[in-house]
């Protein structure tokens, strides 16, 4: 879900395999969502398209030879089995955090606007949210440092984590 700590700890993975002299490239959904559509209206179908042109940048930038690493909250299976297809090396770690602690931590306010408005397109507020059923990983980011939990991952599965959100 939002604030699930998915980009930060996509960063402090980036920064552990960078010091194994592995580098990998971050695709952080809310950063390329500002770039591929500039006033996201988070429709079901502009999330469809989003969430296939991310898989499939991750899926270039991997033929490419590159390690990739996305944050994203992808609320649905569909979105992570389409990326799943096109990926090779391809591992889902599940980003663990209670609703509660998401909406206390929500430091883009996503929560707080989406309830003053009744808005129903916030994963696990209104719009679904499908959590994995078999994730290479699980992390909980509620009790786990951001370092702590980048370490457990790399124990799971060294390479090709792709972050999914609770």
């Amino acid at each position: 879900m939002p604030a699930s700590g998915k980009t930060t700890l996509a960063r402090a993975l980036q920064t552990r395999l960078a010091a194994q002299g592995i580098p990998a490239i971050l695709l952080d959904s809310d950063h390329l969502r500002g770039i591929l559509t500039p006033n996201p209206t988070y429709t079901p179908t502009e999330r469809d398209w989003f969430y296939a042109a991310l898989g499939q940048l991750a899926a270039w930038l991997a033929q490419e030879g590159v390690n990739v690493l996305i944050a994203a909250t992808a609320n649905r299976r569909a979105y992570r089995d389409q990326a799943r297809q096109q990926i090779p090396r391809f591992a889902e770690l599940y980003v663990r955090c209670s609703p509660a602690t998401c909406q206390a931590r929500d430091p883009k306010g996503i929560y707080a606007r989406a309830q003053a408005a009744a808005q129903d397109a916030v994963p696990g507020l209104g719009a679904i949210y499908e959590p994995p059923l078999f994730p290479e990983a699980t992390v909980d980011t509620e009790h786990l440092s951001p370092d702590a939990a980048a370490a457990f991952a790399l124990a799971q599965r060294p390479l090709g984590i792709v972050i999914s959100g609770e």
